[in-house]
């Protein structure tokens, strides 16, 4: 489960140049959109000084002559209709540049999720992942769509209405900017505040999402066990506290941002209009002067609401993009491969003293030693835990190893590229995993070397063409996820077929007919034994009549392999082997037979 952790100043400055990083592939379309964004201050800023220029040159002094008033109005006009069509594009570039960013930055997210290693998996919930690659780049988008643009647009109008303070009125405006020290204090204030509840907010979602995906996964189990009331007591608990972290924020927003920025305002007002009425006193009031510093303040002060508006929007963006840059940095990644052989082209496997611990603390491997020959069979016993899938989790790279080595060709298998691995070992689990698509598509995996030929060709030899065939669509049926409306049985040959289609060198077989019914498991066994053929072949049973005829039998126990040999080498010795096999067979008569 996620820590909440409070970003200080600096962190907060490093997580946004960090994200501002991504806008420099885009450094044209940036200096397009500034271009439309000083030209839309200027028409802003330019308006007031119009309509000051009407107010004292002419309507002051009753002078309306139609020619410079036409002009004047015409330009007043002019400007603002041009400000709109300014102000479109350089909405729709920075709005651009925005969707592009966060649209490279889910690419690096997801691509850097595909190369995490499985101790990663191992400590991680699914929910808060996906809350990283969904929730948290939403927020980073809002960032970049709505904040990063406003506090731009709002910085160039700041600096456009003071430049036109000074130049109406210099002493009047240097009083004016008695005002920013408030507003910057505010904003620092909010900013500290708000940093912390956004935190909270977004660990109490992420766990949200990760009870709520564990709840889905596990419907059928929390349902037969009447587990819903825990379930529902355990949701809304981490939903309350993302309820009360969400209250203090909006307490925080409701007194710092518009009304306190609103009595700001108010501030400023009475100094324009005291400075004005106390000069007045010595000299006559300049209405259009008063008028423009008005209309100033009221423009000043729209973009310092926008901005206070959007620190919200910015605070979650940080916080987002925080936790987002944390797995993007994440160390625990897939094991490397040195890639320094080229092919596997025999099969041999051969394991010299491995031993491995996923915590660092207990050895869940100890000094496991055995080969197996090209083309030969090696079957894996024991009871739960002993260690049997640890083995292929590391013959098959999902975890690093330190201590011994495993080889493949007589090479070590760190020295063979990833992809070599991969194409030339087939995995099939006791939980066969289907994609969303067809079954056509499941079968291949999007390897488009797999002819429509090929595939029908792999499930007919496990014998998995008889359902198919009886499938509304076919190949083409559409898959559901995880295959959920196919028995176990079904999914199980699918993903024998998938196998079969990759033809690899050799095949890797976790408990792989462990959910298959008696008459199903039958056939898989002959299909099996097709498949065996020319392949060397690593299993782990949990029936020991599957694997009677493995040319070579390891019981492992606690880590250790105690005990090897044929199926009737170990039956003979009386060990830990003849004892499972009594318990599965339940009589010593079956024994007897099996022995003679």
């Amino acid at each position: 489960m996620d820590k909440t952790t409070v970003l200080d100043a600096k962190e907060q400055r490093t997580v946004l140049f960090r994200l501002l990083a991504y806008a420099l592939p885009h450094k044209g379309t940036i200096v397009v959109a500034f271009i439309f964004l000083l030209l839309s201050t200027v028409g802003d800023v330019l308006g007031p000084i119009l309509v000051k220029i009407f107010i004292d040159d002419y309507l002051r002094e009753g002078y309306l002559p139609f020619k410079p008033l036409f002009m004047l109005g015409a330009a007043y006009l002019g400007i603002h209709i041009l400000n709109v069509f300014i102000s479109y594009f350089q909405l729709l570039k920075f709005q651009e540049i925005a969707l592009k960013i966060i649209q490279q930055m889910r690419i690096d997210v997801f691509s850097k999720v595909q190369k995490l290693g499985m101790r990663y998996f191992d400590k991680t919930p699914a929910g808060s992942l996906v809350s990283r690659v969904t929730n948290d780049t939403e927020a980073i988008k809002d960032m970049f769509v709505s904040v990063i643009a406003t506090f731009i647009q709002s910085g160039f109008m700041l600096v456009g209405i003071f430049i036109a303070m000074f130049f109406l009125n210099v002493k009047l405006a240097a009083f004016t900017m008695l005002i920013l020290p408030l507003i910057v204090f505010i904003m620092s204030m909010y900013r500290k505040l708000s940093s912390k509840f956004y935190q909270d907010m977004r660990e109490r979602l992420s766990q949200l999402n990760a009870k709520l995906s564990e709840s889905l996964q596990g419907m059928a189990v929390i349902q037969l066990f009447r587990q819903e009331e825990r379930l529902k007591k355990e949701f809304g608990e981490i939903n309350d506290k993302h309820y009360e972290a969400g209250m203090k924020n909006i307490k925080a927003d409701g007194l710092l941002l518009r009304p306190a920025v609103d009595l700001v305002y108010t501030l400023a007002l009475i100094i324009v209009l005291s400075f004005f009425g106390i000069t007045s006193f010595e000299s006559p009031i300049e209405i259009g002067v008063l008028y423009a510093f008005i209309n100033y303040l009221d423009r000043f002060f729209e973009p310092v609401n926008n901005m206070m508006m959007r620190l919200s929007m910015y605070q979650q963006a940080i916080v987002a993009a925080s936790r987002v840059f944390k797995l993007l940095d994440e160390t625990e990644l897939a094991p490397e491969q040195a890639g320094f052989a080229e092919k596997i082209t025999e099969g041999k496997i051969e394991f010299r003293n491995v031993s491995f611990s996923y915590d660092g603390k207990r050895d869940v491997l100890r000094n496991i030693s055995f080969t197996v020959d090209p083309g030969k069979t090696l079957a894996f016993v024991g009871h739960t835990g002993s260690g049997k899938s640890s083995i292929i989790n590391l013959l098959m790279r999902f975890y690093e190893f330190e201590r011994g080595d495993i080889l493949i060709d007589d090479r070590s298998i760190k020295d063979y590229p990833i992809t070599e691995l991969r194409q030339k070992m087939g995995l099939v689990l006791q939980d066969a995993f289907l994609f969303f698509g067809s079954v056509a598509d499941n079968i291949r995996l999007h390897d488009n070397k797999i002819t429509e030929e090929e595939i029908k060709k792999a499930a007919e030899f496990v014998q998995a063409d008889s359902f198919i065939e009886k499938l509304e669509e076919g190949y083409s049926h559409r898959v559901t996820e995880r295959g959920s409306t196919f028995s176990s049985g079904q999914r199980q040959l699918i993903a024998f077929a998938r196998t079969i289609a990759a033809n690899p060198k050799i095949l890797v077989l976790d408990e792989a007919t462990a959910n298959i019914d008696t008459e199903t498991e039958e056939a898989i066994q002959t299909a099996l034994s097709k498949m065996r053929k020319g392949r060397t072949t690593i299993a782990i049973a949990h029936r020991l009549s599957t694997i009677q005829d493995a040319d070579l039998i390891l019981v492992l126990h606690h880590g250790e392999i105690i005990e090897r040999g044929t199926h009737q080498e170990l039956l003979a010795e009386q060990g830990l082997y003849h004892k499972m096999y009594l318990l599965q067979n339940g009589s010593a008569e079956k024994l007897e037979d099996a022995v003679g």
